[in-house]
């Protein structure tokens, strides 16, 4: 009788991973992202365990969005007072924040649970090419397709 592998949290290797979001498209890039922090592209990945990588973005300025996302595509937010619903085109929030246009789309694909908010602190976002983790040695991460 085979029994089914159970991955332990103290088992866990997390690797960092470098990913170029320069001409890449919004979503596809998100979903590749979300996968490699939930850890999905291991062979032991087990659901209930946290056993996903670290995942840097650069260039996120140059993030593409097809059709008219850039200009329909709104980002909510409210203050919790009455009356403080902030509405951001995409296109603003490009121009401003453009690592937020990620992480928003990132963490919208993660799980809204206890794990999930863990996960999300594995994702580090910046608008350039210049980051700080060169000491972990990350690799290149390719997108498929």
């Amino acid at each position: 009788m085979r029994t089914t592998y159970m991955a332990k949290p103290n088992e866990v290797e997390r690797n960092w991973h470098i990913i170029d979001a320069e001409g890449k498209t919004l979503g596809r890039l998100a979903s590749e992202a979300a996968a490699l922090i939930r850890g999905k592209h291991k062979p032991q990945f087990t659901p209930h365990v946290d056993g996903g990588d670290f995942v840097i973005i650069i260039n996120a300025e140059k993030i593409t969005l097809t059709g008219k996302k850039l200009e329909n595509k709104k980002y909510y937010r409210h203050s919790l007072h009455p009356g403080g619903l902030k509405v951001t085109v995409a296109k603003d929030l490009l121009n401003t924040k453009p690592e937020r246009v990620l992480e928003s789309a990132v963490f919208g694909m993660l799980p809204k649970t206890r794990q999930g908010e863990k996960m999300k602190l594995r994702l580090k976002v910046y608008a350039g090419t210049e980051h700080p983790h060169a000491a972990q040695k990350p690799e290149v991460y390719e997108l498929r397709g």
